[in-house]
């Protein structure tokens, strides 16, 4: 299995490595100054120019780099998901949906898929309605999405939903 991450020193520098946690070393790494598919890609070719046989990628979530991988099982990092979701929500959410959804969210790691899958499908249930106000700008009158950020944080959870439990 590889590990894949970008960790990022500021804002234009970063290293995106690819560690075997089974033998605890990093096999390849690259200095970057963005994150893209197009790197992650050029690691992968490199460590299977190398010999390895890459079983299983775990991920933390950067869009586009699931492509790279396909007919590799992938695992989302379940970490990277809850910070994720904290960051549309706060630490401390203020409206009711918010803070059951962060809740919800701090359960990934201790829950399994169909715990996990229930608890947030109850939620989207009981919240439905209020997740589809929106909000008319008086001046252009055009409509946005009153509560954006509660509802992003749902969407990012039931897309990631199928890679959260690859491991299981």
């Amino acid at each position: 299995m590889i590990v894949a991450d970008a960790t990022f020193f500021s804002r234009s520098y970063g290293v995106l490595m690819f560690r075997e946690p089974n033998l605890k070393k990093y096999l390849a790494w690259k200095e970057i100054y963005s994150e893209t598919p197009g790197q992650y890609e050029q690691l992968k070719l490199e460590l299977e120019s190398q010999g390895f046989n890459i079983i299983a990628v775990v991920l933390d979530g950067k869009m586009g780099v699931r492509n790279v991988f396909s007919g590799i099982p992938i695992q989302m990092c379940q970490f990277h998901q809850v910070a994720i979701v904290i960051r549309y929500l706060t630490r401390k959410p203020i409206l009711e949906a918010g803070k059951e959804l962060r809740q919800i969210a701090l359960q990934l790691t201790k829950s399994g898929e169909k715990e996990f899958t229930k608890l947030l499908n109850d939620w989207q249930i009981k919240w439905q309605y209020f997740l589809k106000e929106k909000t008319v700008n008086p001046i252009t009158e055009k409509w946005n999405y009153t509560h954006r950020r509660i509802r992003s944080a749902y969407r990012s959870l039931k897309t990631n939903l199928p890679f959260l439990f690859t491991y299981q």
